[in-house]
């Protein structure tokens, strides 16, 4: 999903120049329709509404924890997306064939690990070919360090591949409880078979508290992905049918503390029958993400077609994405204000420069310069660079807000919905401790 952070560095200069382009200028039809054109928009269901209620806006989603600066979803890049500040921590799902539940985008493993090395004769095979005690064998560190020679650290060569498990433990400041060869301490059942891993608090842990953001990748491969996802987020703590039910998580005033709140698990997909299957499977509505990148040519009647499919199915927010690279946008100034009629919120993916956030959140489409909220077009961003996006947040918006230009999405309904949950400010990036990308690496213990 959302594109690889390496390739974005090639584009970044060029698209963000369009991108202020698309996100201002644009603004003039050219497919036939007019602004008139308004199609009937379904209503979203009381749950729905209270979710969206309690759900934050202008938060940060730390994609795949980085791929910038770390190997992607890994322990490296989910430590370093809390300890950043990121309010979401976001991670893909496959399954190994012994049921394990991972953190891991691709259903094959030849790009982001050292297989043909490991298992010469089943470098093609789809993850769901391996045990994870196979899977453990492989390293999938070293080949970040190869393709990214100024992100490279040795630390990195030899960290393994995560679990779900792993990565909510992360969540809760905890690290991989490991053995004196570096190797992770695993539980087994009395037939030896692995279930589960020993984690201890993380010493090197900042007090952030983020929640999860979760995405079920090629469902139509795992039959029960969903209810496997249940089950797990149940065991942890992390869902409830009774929202008093969820598990507490301390967290600390002034840090990240999501992981506290009935929002601490977003669900996404790309998929229609993943996203029914969300809405049965989980029967106490939570935030749920219907994620688009197909609907750049769009009319307004297709893209209320889809909007109102996301709405009967459960979606609470709609994931389309930017213009980046070779993909063009479906987020459109007119596509934006057509979500926000429809009440979903907006989750769009994924940013990584200033440039970008300045043609989605205001500033450049606010040639009148009089602020206001409706000039943003989302509620929350995925970024491979969180640490870029904070410090947007911390100083740009904020800048811009002291002139009386004021971009922020008002987190009032969340603060009502969540009494003393959230902190009593709309911008949930401004009281964040700055610190560079290189010296949180460091500080966990991963040097170069």
């Amino acid at each position: 999903m959302k594109t690889n952070s390496r390739i974005l560095q090639n584009v970044i200069f060029a698209s963000a120049i369009s991108l202020g382009m698309v996100g201002c200028t644009d603004d003039v039809r050219t497919d036939g329709f007019t602004n008139s054109d308004l199609p009937e928009i379904h209503e979203l269901s009381q749950a729905q509404k209270d979710v969206i209620a309690y759900t934050p806006k202008n938060a940060i989603i730390a994609h795949r924890g980085t791929e910038f600066w770390a190997p992607e979803e890994s322990e490296a890049a989910m430590r370093w997306a809390r300890n950043i500040g990121a309010d979401y921590i976001e991670c893909d799902l496959q399954r190994t064939k012994d049921g394990v539940t991972l953190a891991l985008h691709d259903e094959s493993l030849s790009r982001t690990t050292n297989i043909e090395v490991i298992y010469p004769n089943r470098w093609q095979d789809y993850v769901s070919a391996f045990t994870f005690e196979e899977l453990l064998k492989l390293d999938i560190g070293s080949w970040f360090n190869e393709a990214n020679p100024e992100q490279a650290r040795a630390s990195f060569v030899g960290l393994d591949v995560l679990t779900l498990e792993d990565v909510i433990a992360i969540a809760e400041g905890k690290r991989i409880k490991r053995d004196d060869n570096g190797k992770r301490i695993i539980i087994r059942d009395s037939e030896g078979k692995y279930i589960g891993t020993e984690y201890e608090p993380d010493p090197s842990d900042n007090g952030n508290r983020p929640g999860v953001y979760i995405e079920t990748k090629a469902p139509y491969m795992f039959a029960g992905m969903e209810e496997t996802l249940r089950t797990i987020l149940e065991k942890t703590g992390w869902y409830a049918e009774n929202i008093d039910d969820l598990k507490v998580i301390p967290t600390e005033p002034g840090k990240v503390g999501i992981a506290n709140t009935p929002a601490r698990v977003i669900l996404q997909t790309f998929d229609l029958s993943a996203l029914k299957n969300f809405d049965r499977v989980f029967t106490r509505k939570i935030p749920t993400l219907y994620l688009t990148m197909d609907l750049i040519n769009s009319s307004p009647i297709t893209y209320a077609e889809r909007l109102n499919y996301a709405i009967d199915n459960g979606a609470t927010a709609i994931g389309p994405n930017i213009a980046v690279g070779n993909y063009p946008a479906s987020i459109l100034p007119w596509q934006a204000a057509m979500a926000r009629r429809s009440g979903l919120d907006v989750h769009a993916w994924t940013f990584n420069t200033n440039q970008e956030y300045l043609a989605y959140t205001g500033p450049w489409c606010d040639p009148e310069k009089k602020g206001g909220a409706d000039k943003n077009s989302v509620d929350m961003t995925f970024t491979n660079h969180a640490d870029v996006a904070i410090e947007y947040y911390r100083t740009t918006l904020e800048e811009y807000a002291a002139k009386g230009q004021v971009y922020f999405k008002s987190n009032e309904s969340v603060r009502k919905a969540c009494p003393g949950k959230y902190p009593d400010y709309d911008n949930l990036q401004k009281n964040k401790p700055f610190m560079t990308a290189q010296e949180v690496l460091d500080h966990l213990g991963y040097y170069k």
